[in-house]
């Protein structure tokens, strides 16, 4: 039987984990909810958005939510270009882009990175046969 510190205790880190995905900095369990269910409505705005012009999100040259990556793929003749650009550097956005090119069987060659104030990441890479 799951003891009630434990259960205060994953309730705990799942405000955590809301509160890092939608990039709140409240303390109180409440503002979080908050933010998160702003954070839902601007993500509901961008896919209504996006419905109606799918062009219009496409154009842009850069994300217009500096805290949202922009990725961009080139097929080249014996793999990949990827270019990954945000113009807020977060805490651990190079492990997860690593990660994500993991999952995805991407084996990368080279790769240039800048993450001062924004974030930059531009790799080749090829796709891993299993």
């Amino acid at each position: 039987m799951v003891s009630r510190e434990q259960k205060r205790g994953s309730l705990q880190e799942k405000f955590q984990l809301l509160r890092s995905i939608t990039n709140s900095h409240a303390e109180n369990d409440t503002s979080i909810i908050m933010d998160a269910s702003k954070y839902i409505q601007k993500l509901k705005q961008k896919v209504e958005r996006f419905n109606q012009d799918p062009t219009a999100e496409q154009s842009s040259s850069e994300p217009t939510d500096p805290t949202t990556p922009m990725v961009t793929v080139e097929t080249l003749e014996k793999g990949f270009m990827i270019n990954v650009f945000s113009g807020k550097n977060q805490p651990g956005m190079l492990v997860s882009v690593l990660e994500a090119f993991e999952d995805i069987g991407l084996n990368v060659l080279e790769a240039r990175v800048s993450c001062t104030d924004s974030f930059s990441l531009h790799a080749m890479g090829l796709e891993v046969s299993n």
